[in-house]
């Protein structure tokens, strides 16, 4: 494996260390930094299965992800913002809220990016390395979507990625976590690019299989280490919100499988309109397999 894969694990290891010994400082820093190590360590495991990864041979498109990453969250906490609930502290959102944020704005910005810019890549490459190995052979029958069903499909997601912003309630923290997908990944299909809705028509289900296995991954870790820092965030979830895994009400874990599938549509959109023309349908597929 890659030497940054054993720093990663160096990482990951020390700051658990250094948690646990009281090192305070850690515990406020903590999202940021054992996720960077877990960046590291995922990205020499897809460099070990597949000969690429973003640190490695795709150096401008592991920065690219990044970048989209930080911007797609800011655009969810732009959902979350209290602009659009009624009543609360400056601090808190409508569904999820930061607690012991670092006072200095300016490093409280860096820390909100640092996490931020984490989110996609721990997501597609954790989906690469399972796709990789565990999932590799997943099949099914090949299916094609109806032109109907993607119609429906875009005009759904265009209102699930709008009513958030004007219908002010809890449960539709739904429509935030699947409302994207509806609308962009149909446009991916129609435009040839990357597309799980395409492998499916080939009876290829291991990119659909390993992009929710990487959310599901991705969120237990992400609450894991989430439960012991002393910067964090907790949840207002509508449904069963005293049933916890760490603290994620246990409801609000199945939200992680369409949101890995989410940002993976967001970044193929992205990457598309910036090349301004189709890219194949296979494009990066060495990142994701």
């Amino acid at each position: 494996m890659p030497l940054h894969g054993w720093l990663g694990l160096g990482v990951i290891l020390g700051a658990e260390a250094a948690l646990l010994s009281g090192v305070r400082w850690v515990g406020f820093w903590l999202t940021p930094i054992v996720w960077t190590g877990y960046v590291l360590f995922a990205d020499a495991l897809v460099f070990r299965l597949i000969g690429r990864s973003y640190l490695t041979t795709d150096r401008a498109e592991g920065l690219g992800v990044a970048l989209c990453s930080i911007g797609a969250w800011w655009l969810f906490e732009w959902y979350n913002a209290p602009r659009f609930w009624r009543g609360g502290d400056d601090l808190l959102g409508l569904w999820w809220h930061y607690w012991g944020l670092e006072p200095n704005l300016l490093l409280r910005r860096v820390g909100y990016d640092w996490s931020f810019a984490t989110i996609f890549p721990a997501l597609f490459l954790t989906a690469a390395a399972l796709r990789a190995s565990v999932l590799a052979r997943v099949r099914v029958r090949p299916w094609t979507p109806p032109p109907a069903l993607l119609d429906a499909s875009i005009a759904a997601g265009a209102l699930a990625v709008v009513l958030p912003l004007i219908v002010v309630a809890s449960w539709t923290v739904v429509l935030v976590w699947t409302g994207w997908a509806l609308l962009l990944e149909p446009l991916n299909y129609r435009a040839g690019r990357e597309s799980w809705l395409r492998d499916l028509g080939e009876g290829d289900a291991s990119r659909l299989a390993s992009l929710l296995a990487s959310g599901l991954v991705c969120g237990l870790l992400w609450e894991f280490w989430n439960y012991w820092a002393l910067t964090k965030w907790t949840y207002t979830v509508p449904f069963l919100p005293d049933v916890k895994l760490f603290e994620m009400p246990v409801l609000g874990y199945a939200g992680f499988l369409p949101f890995a599938l989410e940002c993976r549509a967001m970044w193929v959109w992205v990457l598309g309109v910036l090349y301004f023309r189709p890219l194949p349908g296979n494009s990066h597929e060495e990142v994701t397999r």
